[in-house]
This record gives structure tokens, sequence and C-alpha cells, in this order.
């Protein structure tokens, strides 16, 4: 058995996040979606693993090389992204008789890939109240077809993004017309292939989340924080403050006066506070500084990024080797508190959320007093000028003043 890892996709919805990245290394409790997928595939003792890469794909094997924990990596890469389908038959080479095919972009509970791996043709099935954006699995035990995002079923099972399946599937995909997005899908392949077989559908009420848009990433950083344990490797000056579960990472100095509510991930060789408050739900990654009556809250703070003095943050993702000037003041919430709308793409799209502050790319830098609406999205290398405020979509390397 081999699992094949579906990690090519361009991530458009999630810019700016993606922009210097590929999808599957954007940090879900200070590590990259991918490593969760490689250790539930390794907890299910699948030993074989290829990922298939695109854009930015080098970075993937940077990270990780040829071997994870032990257990070799091959790596295939898909030179044009020609849809799902396409990408799953980058898998035609592997010589194994059965794939576990994973989407490089879903968080998921271990136990799901130990119950899925025993079937001979199956496909995950999550229920969701508000089925529109999915695939909808039509049937009972067996699948009778996938109907992608229907306009009339309020709930149901959808497809989970993980398959198990023999080597048929290879024919099905080639047998499939181009679908109307210039695509070849790998659902229309899977509703080819269960006229002949029957495939089956493997229903979880287990954790499974899928990373669609930036704000996922704070849900998932939020579900994984709950299984966290307190893990203080780090040098703690007295008068600081450690309430719940708190991981802080090695060579990390928490200063006097900091106050810290967990559940709260600090990585390594970090310098926090003085008089720094660290809310619930934060996770600060590796070489980052949060200074002098700094707050944040409900927020991922990527590798590198500082932070030192003054600045607030709410529930916000914020890219690798930003700076904050003095002052710098992030809203997470509208004054009408009504939810919060984000251009994605050129079309504006409701977040669901009431709270949410901005998304903010790599190499990102702040004057004085300046003050970032709830939901912008901010571009690489963007510059936010002294005193100026800064909303909507602000394009990558430029600046406001």
């Amino acid at each position: 058995m081999r699992a094949f890892i579906m990690a090519a996709g361009e991530g458009t919805r999630m810019w700016p996040l993606t922009e210097n990245r590929p999808k599957p290394l954007i940090p879900v409790g200070n590590k990259p979606i991918i490593s969760h997928i490689l250790d539930g595939v390794l907890d299910a003792g699948i030993e074989r693993v290829t990922i298939l890469i695109g854009r930015e794909g080098r970075k993937i094997v940077g990270q990780y090389g040829y071997s994870y924990k032990g257990v070799p990596i091959e790596y295939k890469y898909q030179e044009k992204r020609l849809g799902t389908g396409n990408a799953a038959l980058y898998a035609e080479e592997c010589s194994e008789d059965k794939i576990v095919f994973i989407n490089g972009d879903i968080m998921f509970d271990r136990a799901i890939l130990k119950q899925i791996k025993e079937e001979n043709n199956a496909i995950l099935g999550v229920f969701r109240e508000d089925v529109r954006r999915y695939g909808v699995l039509k049937g009972d035990e067996y699948l009778d077809r996938i109907e992608e995002k229907p306009i009339d079923t309020k709930e149901g099972w959808i497809n989970g993004g993980i398959y198990v399946f023999g080597r048929e599937i290879f024919d099905a995909i080639k047998k499939c017309k181009i679908s109307p997005r210039g695509e070849i899908e790998l659902t229309d392949a899977i509703n080819i292939l269960a006229k002949k077989k029957k495939i089956k559908i493997v229903k979880t009420e287990a954790y499974w989340n899928d990373i669609g848009t930036p704000w996922d990433i704070l849900e998932a950083n939020r579900d994984f924080l709950k299984h966290i344990s307190k893990k203080i490797e780090g040098d703690i000056e007295e008068g600081v403050t450690l309430k719940g579960d708190v991981i802080v990472g090695e060579d990390t100095v928490i200063k006097s006066g900091t106050y810290i509510e967990g559940p709260v991930i600090i990585g390594k060789n970090c310098r926090i506070g003085p008089n720094s408050y660290i809310r619930q739900h934060s996770v600060i990654g590796d070489d980052c500084h949060i200074g002098n009556s700094s707050e944040i809250k409900a927020s991922i703070v990527m590798n590198g990024t500082k932070i030192p003095h003054f600045n607030y943050v709410g529930d916000s993702v914020i890219g690798e080797n930003c700076n904050f000037g003095a002052g710098t003041k992030v809203a997470n919430l509208r004054l009408d508190e009504k939810n919060i709308w984000i251009n994605l793409k050129g079309k504006y799209v409701d977040t669901g959320r009431r709270k949410l502050g901005v998304i903010m790319g790599d190499e990102v830098h702040t004057g004085i007093n300046a003050s970032i609406l709830p939901g912008t999205l901010i571009g690489k290398g963007a510059k936010i000028g002294p005193g100026s405020v800064a909303g909507g979509r602000i394009s990558s390397g430029s600046t406001v003043m």
C-alpha cells in the first residue's frame, strides 16, 4: 500500500499566505499541514509515501528531503495543474495495487486513515449541516455518485478528500472529459468507476477540517490547541504568569510581567515581554519577538516576526519576518458587530466570523501607530506607513501612506 499525497495545488484562495509557500506548508500548531498528514500516514502503518508537488514544491522537498521519521518519501512534479484527476494520474507510475489518495490541505483524526485503509475501493464521508461548498456523496453504504456543490441540499455526507482505490481508477480517469472549468476532475472518474465497482462510503464523525480559506487556518489552529499539554523548555523569569496548557520552546525567554493564558504554543528562540499578554489559542513561531505591552489574541504569528511594543493583534494570521512599528493596532471587530467580509479573488465573501483581523503575507512592515481594519489582506513585502489606516486587499510590495 502507498499513500499518495496531492500537494500541488496553487492555493489561490489562501493568498497571501501561499504567495511565498505551497499551501501544505502553512503551519497549524507550529507544524505544516502536510506534517500532520504524514504523521497520520505513519500512524496508520503505511510505509510508502509519494508527494505530488507543483508551484513552490521545492520548498516541500527542502523541508522533508527524502524521508520522514525513517519512512522514505518519493516526489512527483505536476508540470501543469490540470485538475485533481490529472493529479491522481501521476500515481499510475507507482507499482502498488492499492493506493490511498489524500488531499494535501486537510486536517483529520488519525483514526480515519486506520479505518479507510482496510477497504479496497472507498471514499471518506464527512457529515456537514451546510454542504453547498462541497461535493455531496449520494448513496447509503455504497456510492451512487458525487454531486458537486448542490444548491438545493442543506445537509448530508460530503467528500472528505481521502480515497482508497486499486489501479482501475486510472482507466476511469483516462475516460474523463474536460470539465467546464477546463480540468480533469477526480470526482468525474470516481463517478465512472462507481458504475462498475462498489465504492464504500466510509462515514466518520471524527475530527476533519478542509483548509480552503485563510480563516480556516485559525479554526484548525484552535482545534489543534485543544489537545496540547504543558511543556516548558525555555527560560521563565520571575514574575511571569502561565495559566493552562502552555508550550514554550528551547532557548525562548519569557520576561517578567508577561501573562499567558493557555492553550498557547510559543516556538524556539523567542523573546516574549516584558509585560506582554498572550491570550488563548495563539501560536507564536520560532525566532519571534513579542515585546513590551503587546497583546496577541487567538492569532498565528509565523517565524521571525517582530511585534515589539504597544501593539495589538487579534484573530489574525501574520506571515514570516514581518515587523510591526510601535503602536500598530489590528482591529478584529466591525463597529456594527456584523460578520466580516473579505475580498477573495475579486469577490466579497462572508467569512461567517464576527471577529477576524488581518491575513498578512511575509515581510510586511508597519510604521508607528498604523491601524489595520478587520478582514484586511496584505500581500508580501507591503509597507503600511506611520499613522496610516489599511483595509481591503493590499497588493504585494505596495505602500499605504
